[in-house]
């Protein structure tokens, strides 16, 4: 579905209608439409969250089958942006999302921060995904830093992987325990974006140490790991001998 070939978008919110009124029917479009507009108008915010919570109603969970060109489309409206991974749901509560009037500041992040609060898993997801297509995108480091914290694998992966924002705006500190808990919880570190250009020495540090207690343990290394390391040439010295034929891909 290439919307390059088909039609010219001018907001990613064109463009996310676009991938979704290739696949559902124009009842759906319809429906959308009529509450992006309800949105915008609103005064008390309440069609916001009412519209938030029916997506699923009208929208299934099944992924949107992007093209090359349609990724392309994607990176030239927001730097880094890879929804290649979205499903229909959650490019029509991003549709939503970013359908809320911006012009009051603490109206806006506070109507955010309340959906965030109510939201389930995959709505949950939804808004940790659209992280850095929100306005007032430094503002919400520490919402990104609650999913990072999360139980859930799924609320982390969408912070942490696929996603400019951490890379973007996490601090030193913040970045690091991201990365390391990535390989806790078995996330692969290659879909974290700006891995490289963030990687620093305490980042190093931290998962030589990661890999020593799991040699200690005879359990295996993940070979991501060592490639991370090595990127930071300033801790290139002995503590790289931990390094054994035990460093296998897990």
């Amino acid at each position: 579905m290439s919307a390059l070939i088909t039609i010219k978008t001018t907001s990613i919110s064109s463009l996310l209608r676009y991938w979704i009124s290739q696949v559902v029917d124009n009842k759906t479009i319809i429906w959308l439409d009529e509450k992006k507009e309800q949105i915008k108008n609103s005064v008390t915010g309440r069609e916001f969250f009412t519209a938030f919570s029916m997506v699923s109603r009208y929208v299934t969970k099944d992924q949107l089958q992007l093209t090359l060109e349609d990724l392309k489309a994607a990176s030239a409206l927001h730097t880094g942006w890879f929804p290649g991974h979205w499903s229909l749901e959650q490019a029509a509560r991003t549709i939503l999302v970013l359908a809320l009037p911006q012009d009051d500041t603490e109206k806006y992040l506070h109507t955010l921060e309340q959906v965030f609060t109510s939201a389930d898993v995959s709505e949950l997801v939804a808004l940790y995904q659209a992280l850095p297509l929100l306005a007032y995108p430094e503002r919400w480091q520490k919402r990104a830093a609650e999913g990072v914290r999360s139980n859930m694998t799924a609320v982390f992966n969408a912070v942490a992987l696929r996603n400019p924002y951490p890379a973007q705006y996490f601090d030193t500190l913040a970045w690091n325990q991201m990365v390391l808990k990535a390989l806790f919880v078995g996330s692969p570190l290659h879909l974290i974006q700006g891995l490289d250009v963030r990687a620093n020495g305490e980042l190093a540090r931290m998962l030589v140490d990661y890999a020593q207690e799991r040699q200690s343990a005879n359990r295996p290394v993940s070979s991501e790991l060592w490639q991370l390391v090595e990127c930071v040439k300033p801790i290139r010295n002995s503590q790289f001998a931990v390094r054994s034929s035990q460093s296998v891909g897990s």
